[in-house]
């Protein structure tokens, strides 16, 4: 029999184990910092009111979105390849500003207040471009008979104002909001563990639910009662989005901010140049990092040692310099092995991240040229104009249907032969992804190559009219993007979040948003180039107004090619890619 001491311990331990079952593991607080109980906060209950946030607030920005191409060709009066342009740079706008609001949310405000903050931001942005389109001396003339006066510079700058409010609001928003509905989620927590790749699933779903509504009612308003009414709607949503999010405070659970990750990043160039001559041990335990059970950086759990980027390792070298009296306190000087690693992490991640661009220039099509093809068809059902832009609900049902098969079917299935708790790993779902979106541009090249044909044959082809051929064979096109979505978009969501150090979630987000803005404006450089190279002086281009004189199936085609080699590379460094190991 065992002493009563060691019964006590005994005891005592399972009373210990107990009380730490009843809190989250991962370090996150309520709203006044204290530690939470898993009964009571995040997990499904919190996330109604990140997931409405987030689906009205998709709602505001792609009631803007979807439609903006014809704004700017029927009312500002641009031509097809400069309102394509003026489109693509807004929206990677939209996914640059992100790096700002991420580097406020990992380092001083937290994600909540950052949401908080930037969606006060955005809100004052609808309201400004509603009023451009609402008040007169703001609108811009519309066209009597054929002659189109361009707007003034004040209508013009009023408009941009407004839009570029929105871009900077959204820099808040897009990478915080899916990482602090995943930090509802204990990582310690198996079972947590797994519904937070649901979450992502649903997170994405949500998204295209508000999309849906933007797609079909708000493109409609917008093409039928105005568009001061076609803003002011999406205006109305942004703000029931920030009160949908602020009722769920009580429910959810915060992670500290850890301090800036530029900072850290640049201690560990700086502390490696300096020893630059220094020599790195063979044993990586000998490289200085803290002796608690919690890393240095607030909110991070520490990192394991890997053998890769050793120039890197100079940073945690132990010497002389800077060291004096065992003062390890520049950081300058010394960094952790974990600090260390946050770098290294994100530079493995580079290339996954890179081949990121390219789908998201192929993206970028569906409210681009996949709008202005649209236009140039027969959009009539019976005696109502279906307006082009709204086929992009078939983009949202394919996403809406993928979710909950992938969710519900395709994830169980796969999990008995993979092993995997979400049935593929990020990347394998991601590679899947991209393959898939080789076909869209395919299908749209085809549809534009059927279209051509039906404009030669009925003597149109100089006549800047559509062509009696149905809007509906696009459909195709939409939904395979859609499926290539539910791969790679929700994939990379998962992959950015699990394989970045802890204390690095939003910037990690918002670098997975940056390619959405670098493939937005690679595909604006990529038609500027198109059009530069086949236009000119005597030359009609691939891209011209009258689209039935051009040849919009080439340009399809290009992306075509662009997005196979783009597969090819992005196998080859997936494979190469190590995971990251915490300790």
């Amino acid at each position: 029999m065992g002493r009563p001491e060691e019964e006590d311990d005994d005891v005592f331990l399972a009373l210990i184990q107990s009380e730490s079952r009843l809190y989250t593991g991962d370090g996150s607080v309520n709203i006044k910092g204290q530690p939470v109980l898993k009964s009571n906060t995040g997990n499904w209950k919190a996330c109604p009111f990140i997931l409405g946030n987030e689906c009205c607030e998709r709602l505001a920005y792609y009631g803007i979105s979807t439609n903006l191409v014809s704004y700017l060709t029927k009312y500002l009066h641009e031509g097809n390849a400069s309102a394509a342009r003026h489109v693509t740079m807004w929206q990677g706008t939209c996914y640059l500003t992100p790096l700002l609001g991420a580097v406020l949310a990992d380092a001083y405000w937290g994600r909540y207040w950052t949401i908080s903050m930037f969606s006060v931001i955005y809100f004052l942005g609808m309201c400004t471009l509603t009023l451009s389109a609402s008040i007169p001396s703001l609108k811009p003339v519309e066209c009597v008979d054929v002659i189109c006066p361009s707007a003034t510079p004040s209508q013009y700058a009023f408009f941009f104002t407004g839009l570029y409010l929105i871009a900077l609001g959204t820099g808040g928003i897009k990478p915080c909001v899916s990482s602090f509905g995943a930090d509802q989620f204990d990582d310690t927590d198996p079972k947590e563990r797994v519904s937070k790749g649901s979450f992502f699933n649903w997170f994405y779903f949500s998204i295209n639910i508000g999309a849906l509504v933007s797609g079909t009612l708000i493109v409609w308003i917008q093409d039928n009662r105005g568009w001061d009414l076609g803003f002011g709607i999406p205006a109305f949503f942004i703000g029931f989005a920030i009160l949908s999010f602020f009722l769920g405070t009580p429910l959810y659970r915060f992670q500290k901010p850890g301090g800036s990750p530029i900072t850290r990043m640049c201690q560990v160039l700086v502390a490696s140049f300096r020893k630059r001559d220094l020599p790195v041990p063979i044993d990586g335990s000998l490289l200085f990092e803290t002796r608690d059970s919690v890393s240095a950086i607030e909110g991070s759990r520490k990192l394991m040692h890997t053998d890769e980027l050793k120039y890197l390792d100079k940073a945690a070298v132990i010497s002389s310099i800077g060291t004096e009296n065992g003062n390890y306190s520049n950081p300058w000087m010394l960094c952790t092995v974990t600090q260390v690693e946050e770098l290294k992490i994100l530079i493995r991640m580079f290339p996954i991240w890179a081949t990121g661009i390219v789908f998201a220039a192929v993206f970028a099509q569906m409210s681009t040229l996949f709008v202005e093809q649209g236009m140039m068809m027969d959009t009539s059902i019976g005696s109502f104009a279906i307006p082009p832009a709204s086929l992009a609900i078939f983009d949202v049902f394919s996403v809406m249907i993928w979710v909950p098969v992938y969710d519900q079917i395709i994830v169980p299935v796969t999990r008995k032969f993979t092993g995997q708790e979400r049935g593929f790993s990020e990347l394998q779902r991601m590679g899947i992804g991209l393959f898939i979106s080789i076909f869209p541009m395919v299908a749209a090249a085809l549809v534009e190559i059927k279209r051509l044909d039906v404009a030669k044959s009925l003597d149109l082809v100089n006549q800047n009219v559509p062509v009696p051929m149905s809007v509906f064979w696009q459909v195709p096109q939409y939904f395979l993007l859609g499926a290539a979505e539910v791969f790679m978009v929700v994939g990379q969501l998962e992959f950015f979040y699990d394989q970045s150090p802890d204390a690095m979630r939003s910037l990690c987000s918002a670098l997975s948003l940056l390619t959405t803005a670098l493939g937005n404006y690679l595909s604006s450089l990529i038609l500027t180039a198109v059009m530069c190279i086949t236009g000119g002086v005597g030359k009609i281009g691939w891209i011209p107004d009258n689209l039935n004189e051009g040849h919009l199936d080439y340009f399809f085609w290009l992306l075509g090619g662009l997005s196979f080699l783009n597969m090819v590379v992005y196998v080859v460094c997936a494979k190469a890619y190590k995971s990251k190991s915490v300790s």
